[in-house]
């Protein structure tokens, strides 16, 4: 089930480093100051336009609108996507809820 972000922003984790290979993206997550390369995740296409997008905190609308439009598919149905995909991010670490923002909302 897709988690809800509602307006919530989130970027890219500082706890990552990341490099286009062959057009994919690549992510390795930074543990103790170390890749983790048993952990590296390959974004493709619309993998890689979320996460040029996620250089500013950005919220899953924004994202989603940022989809629909480059892949001329159904809003909604980018939403429920972007949406998911966002969860997954969240849930490795690769992506966060910027600390200002988070502090805001305290």
């Amino acid at each position: 089930m897709a988690e809800s972000f509602g307006a919530e922003q989130v970027t890219r984790s500082r706890s990552v480093v990341a490099r286009v290979v062959a057009g994919e993206t690549l992510i390795v997550p930074i543990r103790g100051k170390v890749g983790d390369l048993a952990s590296i995740y390959s974004f493709n296409g619309t993998g890689t336009l979320i996460w040029k997008l996620l250089e500013s905190p950005k919220t899953v609308g924004q994202l989603a609108a940022s989809v629909a439009q480059e892949y001329d598919v159904d809003p909604a149905q980018a939403e429920g996507d972007v949406t998911s995909f966002v969860g997954e991010m969240m849930a490795v670490g690769l992506v966060e809820v910027p600390a200002s923002v988070a502090m805001a909302g305290d």
